[in-house]
């Protein structure tokens, strides 16, 4: 089982910084990037929450599941 995080996609889709996301939803660039590059092993929904909101978007938008094919 594996969770895409296509947070990129996104910041380019809306001509977005990664430090602007960052100070829009008021968390730090690194914790961010750890979000991004789906090395983070949680996000808060409070934090979710805000990311969609600055990017006018909805969740699906950012996260995906893609089956392991290994199982």
């Amino acid at each position: 089982m594996a969770i895409i995080i296509e947070l990129d996609v996104m910041l380019a889709r809306r001509k977005m910084k990664l430090q602007d996301l960052a100070q829009h939803v008021g968390i730090t660039i690194q914790n961010l990037s750890i979000l991004k590059t789906g090395k983070a092993k949680a996000v808060r929904l409070e934090t979710l929450n805000e990311i969609c909101k600055a990017l006018d978007c909805q969740p699906g938008d950012i996260l995906r599941y893609e089956a392991d094919n290994s199982e």
